[in-house]
């Protein structure tokens, strides 16, 4: 199963629409993580149309109708292997703790906010990953997204892709 997943698109106020090359991966994917900031509701209905399926949050720059329509924290079963979505888990000191401590039966965490990508495990093993932007690189070098595979409950082939600068 491979999965695509992505965060802080802002769209349209960081970029006009995701670049083709996330629209490529979408549709390669079996499954599509969005981990919330979408800002208008646009992008949802067309990630809703071309996915194959979509898990997703909405975050903090998120108005009303994004947050009829997704969850503060979504959870999934992806061939046994155990995914939860949130947009924020704070600040980067000790995530690893609280993280494990708050989703005690995850074994991956995907996260968004910061546009920092993020891959660490916590004590346990709970895996956490946060794509970084494919839009708004803020302080990176580059705008980024993550790529994966999950076999038999197990997450594998996690690759931070690089987006060429506009």
């Amino acid at each position: 199963m491979r999965l695509l997943i992505i965060a802080d698109t802002h769209l349209p106020q960081r970029a006009k629409r995701l670049p083709e090359l996330v629209w490529n991966e979408v549709a390669e994917a079996d499954v599509v993580v969005h981990a919330g900031d979408w800002v208008s509701a646009d992008l949802l209905d067309e990630l809703e149309r071309r996915s194959r399926r979509l898990i997703a949050v909405f975050g903090n720059n998120d108005g009303a109708q994004l947050r009829r329509r997704l969850p503060e924290v979504a959870r999934a079963e992806l061939e046994g292997l155990r995914l939860a979505v949130v947009h924020e888990t704070g600040a980067a000191k000790g995530r690893e703790q609280r993280c494990a401590r708050d989703f005690p039966d995850t074994d991956v965490l995907v996260f968004g906010h910061s546009h920092i990508p993020w891959d660490s495990v916590a004590d346990g093993g709970l895996r956490l990953l946060n794509p970084g932007s494919p839009t708004d690189r803020r302080r990176q070098p580059y705008c980024t997204y993550l790529t994966a595979t999950v076999n038999a409950g197990a997450l594998a082939d996690v690759e931070l892709h690089e987006l060429p600068r506009r």
